[in-house]
């Protein structure tokens, strides 16, 4: 749903947000695992766009850089020092750059569309692609582990050195949750969560404006003013969002690996 099309409900009058916008109509192909909505379009339109992007910034290389090779090399440079090197390393910010960058630029496309007239929904707006993504850096980070340390991973993950003894029967199973069960979730719930109410304050901000200008009247329209200022000040404030949860997820999924590779495992 647009967010001006949640103004007017179909008694009339103002309708709030609600969560049955994650759940758009099926367009195409309904019934079978190949179902395509609204949010799914937005998910292709994001995936069209960071390819075109990288496949323009790279076909030809150049020592001096044009304007495309410029952008995508900014962006590169960005996750390879700020993320990878930072908290990898050099050596093993090399070795798990493609996982950070592709990781960073995913989320940051999907999460952009949220903010884009006529999508207007983030791709990862629904549990689906932040749940894939979450369990890649789960993945990785008992690779690392296991890589690393392959005969001590898991007995120094969940039997931490220098602990008595009698304590691992309180201290194994908090080890356990918090580090092989709740990583995956909170890195779920962040990137989900930040979208869905960015998504409903926009709807609310816009689908308000909307109300105030072409169906209330009266001196109420006045008031359309101040929700159109709200929601474009949210619009950009949900740009900015996208960006911090794009590097807030790769930082994370770099942490994860920083402490699986350390040797006190």
């Amino acid at each position: 749903m647009h967010p001006l099309a949640a103004a007017t409900g179909s008694s009339g009058g103002f309708q709030g947000p609600s969560i049955e916008e994650f759940f758009p109509s099926v367009l195409l192909f309904g019934g079978t695992p190949f179902e395509i909505t609204r949010i799914t379009i937005a998910r292709l339109i994001s995936t069209l766009a960071l390819v075109l992007i990288f496949w323009i910034g790279t076909r030809k290389m150049k020592l001096v850089p044009g304007r495309f090779q410029s952008v995508v090399e900014i962006g590169l440079d960005f996750v390879r020092n700020g993320v990878g090197n930072d908290i990898l390393g050099k050596r093993d910010g090399k070795r798990f750059l493609p996982i950070l960058t592709t990781v960073f630029f995913m989320v940051l496309f999907f999460n952009v569309t949220g903010a884009v007239i006529g999508i207007n929904i983030a791709g990862t707006a629904t549990i689906g692609v932040p749940l894939i993504l979450a369990a890649v850096a789960y993945i990785m980070f008992i690779y690392a582990g296991v890589k690393k340390h392959p005969g001590t991973f898991f007995k120094n993950a969940l039997l931490p050195p220098g602990v008595p003894w009698p304590l691992y029967i309180i201290v194994t199973p908090i080890e356990f949750v918090s580090t092989f069960v709740l990583r995956p979730i909170t890195l779920t719930l962040r990137l989900l969560m930040n979208m869905i109410v960015g998504h409903l304050l926009l709807v609310l901000f816009w689908g308000a404006t909307s109300f105030f200008f072409f169906e209330s009247g009266n001196l109420l329209a006045l008031f359309g003013i101040g929700t159109a200022a709200f929601g474009f000040v949210f619009t950009l404030f949900e740009l900015f969002v996208a960006f911090l949860q794009a590097y807030v997820f790769s930082l994370l999924t770099a942490v994860y690996a920083q402490l699986a590779l350390n040797d006190e495992h």
